[in-house]
C-alpha cells in the first residue's frame, strides 16, 4: 500500500508539517467549539452557522459566518483548500 509505505518513513513531526504553508482546511464549527480554537472570539449566537479556516497543522486562521470568506482568505494567503466533514 503506497500510503503506508510513504508514512512509515516519516516521523510524527514530519507528518504533522506536511502541507504547512501550502494547504488549509475548511470546516463547519459549532458555537461551543469556538472558544477552544478562537479564544478571542466574542459570544456568538448559537443559531449562526460558523465556518473556520485552519492551517494544515491545525492553526486557526479565520472564523466567519460566511463560508465563501474562508475560500477568499485561503486564496489571499495562497493556500490550497480542503473541506472536512
Amino acid at each position: 500500500m503506497l500510503i503506508k509505505e510513504a508514512t512509515s518513513h516519516l516521523t510524527k513531526s514530519e507528518l504533522a508539517h506536511i502541507g504547512n504553508g501550502e494547504v488549509a482546511y475548511i470546516r463547519k464549527m459549532r458555537t461551543e467549539e469556538v472558544a477552544k480554537c478562537f479564544p478571542e472570539a466574542p459570544d456568538i449566537d448559537p443559531n449562526v452557522d460558523l465556518w473556520a479556516l485552519f492551517g494544515a497543522d491545525g492553526t486557526p486562521i479565520l472564523l466567519t459566518d460566511n463560508r465563501s470568506s474562508t475560500f477568499f482568505k485561503a486564496a489571499e494567503d495562497e493556500l490550497k483548500t480542503v473541506s472536512l466533514h
